[in-house]
């Protein structure tokens, strides 16, 4: 007579199929797997290495170019990264230089503008490198089709979310875009973060701005995330506010329902 007993079935396994979250990795004794172990590590050193890599601006400032988009090439207060990570009050301020810059550039064209693009390195260069171009190529084409004008493109070294309000006044943008690296997790190093604030001056809280995360290739789509930022444009110019005050309720196509109806959900919560 066989006394042995059969090892049950482990239903978190057919989850790992569904997400990246470290579910189901199994033991040995009180321990983590060594594969695990390993994997873990590794996505720490990702993580890590997203945080301290340096922000290739000339690059990007070269791809935008390419597309016939003018760019300018600022700096926060924060000198260095190290600076930056110990400071982050000096990364939400523009050094003495680029404040000059951005006056001269608001004197040789007055009368501002509807929305001013700020990208920033934020805690992830990767992410701004990987995805900035492709969301504003389709966040521009809709833009554009709206007659929305813009400003050159701002990149600023070093620079944390609220440096676009002082951008944005500088330059007499109705509105202002943060396009920055966000925090690193253990399953996206570059997870891009987008922060959208309507009349934007020196001083303001977060408060004051609607936030759209996660716009990756494994998160929310860049067309998701253009039509989001869109609908938070028009709202936020029809009731003269940004924020906590202005919800999304953007409209989704569903796929899944026939002939396409739209639903009306919270992106943050994920419901239709």
């Amino acid at each position: 007579m066989d006394h042995r007993t059969p090892t049950p079935d482990n239903p978190w396994l057919a989850l790992r199929t569904l997400t990246p979250a470290r579910i189901a990795l199994g033991r040995t004794g009180t321990s983590l797997p060594t594969g695990a172990q390993l994997d873990f590590q590794f996505a720490h050193a990702q993580a890590r290495d997203a945080v301290h890599l340096a922000f290739d601006h000339a690059s990007l400032a070269t791809q935008l170019s390419d597309r016939g988009r003018e760019s300018l090439v600022l700096h926060s207060a924060a000198s260095d990264r190290h600076q930056y990570l110990q400071r982050p009050d000096l990364g939400r301020r523009l050094n003495e230089d680029s404040i000059a810059t951005l006056r001269q550039h608001a004197q040789a064209n007055p009368g501002g503008v509807d929305l001013a693009i700020v990208v920033a390195d934020g805690l992830s260069a990767l992410a701004v490198h990987r995805h900035t171009l492709p969301f504003l190529t389709r966040f521009e084409e809709q833009a554009a089709a709206d007659g929305w004008t813009s400003a050159p493109v701002v990149l600023v070294q070093q620079g944390r979310v609220a440096v676009a309000d002082e951008v944005g006044e500088l330059l007499g943008a109705r509105m202002t875009v943060m396009l920055i690296g966000e925090r690193p997790g253990l399953s996206s190093p570059d997870s891009l973060g987008l922060y959208f604030t309507y009349a934007p001056k020196v001083g303001l809280t977060d408060a004051y701005r609607n936030c759209i995360s996660n716009i990756r290739l494994e998160g929310l789509s860049y067309g998701m995330a253009a039509h989001r930022l869109l609908y938070l444009m028009r709202e936020a110019c029809r009731r003269q506010l940004s924020g906590v005050n202005l919800k999304d309720e953007a409209e989704i196509h569903s796929i899944d329902s026939e002939n396409g109806p739209s639903q009306r959900g919270n992106f943050l919560l994920g419901e239709g």
